[in-house]
């Protein structure tokens, strides 16, 4: 079987959440009704559409949207609790922080929900760009250094960077499914931030994405 013959039989499971592949992977896993359907897009499709964006709408991400794009990106899948996106022994080391302009919040993959972690408006100090004070969601992954999987610091911080890659690519994917826009950036004033997040010493800021809505 070729390449391409090959991605459109596996686009059939379509991508993320779409269709009824994801539905039976995601049995056991803390959906959200009422979600907005993504048309059952390929994983071929999918592929093609995926691009890094710089400029969104000043609308905000509905909330069941960005319920499932992070189900997406690390939700639990499985009745054993394994995740949307591996890690190393299955450590599940990276925590998904959501930067809004009502807040920092976390995601809670077992419950399928946010929790309010502060009020202030993050946007801007997740990034040095211009643009991502003006994404209405900045996704900052946190690991936590205590519980990568390596034998030292340096294989611990590059497992830390191939399972939060991992992730970002899922957030991707939906993103080019669902019409979304999104960039994944590293350039991050991290003690800034991590101060700003109250983030304990064993806890590393990783990578930063902006997700919204393109801008017109």
């Amino acid at each position: 079987m070729d390449r391409r013959k090959f991605i459109c039989a596996a686009g059939t499971l379509a991508v993320g959440l779409a269709g009824m592949g994801a539905a039976s992977l995601a049995a056991a896993a803390p959906k959200q009704e009422g979600a907005p359907s993504l048309g059952g897009k390929t994983l071929e499709a999918a592929l093609r559409a995926r691009m890094s964006q710089r400029a969104y709408a000043d609308t905000p991400l509905e909330e069941p949207l960005l319920l499932e794009l992070l189900w997406a990106a690390f939700g639990v899948n499985r009745s054993d609790g394994r995740r949307t996106a591996p890690s190393a022994l299955n450590r599940q080391e990276i925590s998904i922080y959501v930067a809004r302009k009502d807040g920092l919040f976390l995601y809670d993959a077992h419950a399928g929900s946010l929790t309010r972690k502060l009020g202030a408006d993050l946007r801007a100090r997740t990034g040095v760009q211009g643009y991502v004070g003006t994404a209405p969601v900045n996704l900052v992954y946190v690991a936590d250094m205590d519980r990568v999987a390596g034998g030292t610091a340096e294989a611990r911080f590059v497992t830390a960077g191939l399972d939060t890659g991992f992730i970002s690519q899922n957030v991707y994917l939906f993103c080019a499914a669902a019409g979304l826009a999104t960039v994944a950036r590293t350039g991050i004033d991290i003690p800034i931030l991590s101060k700003a997040m109250g983030l304990a010493e064993h806890q590393r800021v990783i990578l930063a994405q902006c997700v919204g809505h393109p801008k017109a």
